[in-house]
């Protein structure tokens, strides 16, 4: 009984961690889905969220395995960009997940680490894949990335190995509060500098992020977040002259 309690916990842990994989694997279309509702209120650039959706969905359903079955056949095409983050990041993320489902993890933090490695590795891939590659002995923009980004593969590969096959610690409990409002404090300043201006999206995107500890104190808080945004109210146009809007939108016109 207590060796069926064994297996039933350990397919539990891989479970998670194969639905982790799954959520890393979607993680730039989620994230572009999310910048792309900026659009629909005026911040910042890029295709509306309908275009997004159906564009990835059609790239994952449809457009990455007609580009594999295409260059199988001998009839290969230039690929959309949405397709080719599906072939090098996804579907490769994927395959990792459903790996996982069927493995026996000795060293969680190896292995989960080695893949993450991994998606970062294949993310500059994709990245990259536009940049021009090696004319003779000549380097073109894209060549260091993509030998970098190999490395990088090869590397996570073999950490994610070592999790298999050596005994090594458990995933240690993480605490999501603190990276997850710095990362919303930066998507929040990245759509709001333009129509808020520098001052306001500023200040608010200190308090999100200050948000995300528990011992924050907002008297605190907000006169260190008040002198954060004067300096950079001086630094950014007047010391390096960068041409940044300083108020909100409608208080200017």
């Amino acid at each position: 009984m207590a060796e069926t309690m064994g297996h039933s916990a350990t397919a539990t842990r891989n479970t998670s961690v194969a639905i982790g994989f799954c959520l890393l694997a979607l993680a730039p279309q989620i994230f572009e889905f999310i910048w792309s509702i900026g659009t629909i209120f005026g911040w910042g650039a890029g295709r509306n969220p309908v275009a997004v959706v159906t564009g990835h969905l059609s790239a994952l359903l449809i457009g990455a395995p007609g580009a594999i079955f295409g260059s199988l056949g001998g009839d290969a095409k230039k690929a959309s960009s949405d397709v080719l983050l599906a072939l090098i990041y996804s579907y490769p993320l994927f395959a990792v997940a459903i790996a996982t489902l069927f493995m026996t993890i000795r060293s969680a933090q190896d292995y989960v680490g080695g893949i993450i490695l991994m998606a970062l590795a294949l993310f500059a891939l994709w990245a990259s894949s536009d940049l021009q590659g090696m004319r003779g002995f000549s380097f073109g923009a894209g060549t260091a990335p993509r030998m970098f980004g190999g490395l990088l593969v090869a590397l996570s590969a073999g950490i994610a190995l070592t999790g298999l096959l050596t005994e090594g610690p458990a995933l240690a409990h993480y605490s999501w509060r603190g990276p997850l409002f710095v990362m919303v404090s930066i998507l929040f300043f990245a759509l709001a500098i333009r129509p808020l201006g520098l001052v306001v999206s500023a200040f608010v995107s200190f308090l999100i992020a200050a948000m995300g500890s528990h011992e924050t104190r907002w008297l605190e808080a907000a006169i260190v977040g008040a002198c954060l945004t004067l300096g950079c109210a001086l630094l950014f146009p007047y010391v390096l002259g960068l041409p940044m809007p300083m108020f909100p939108r409608f208080l200017v016109q």
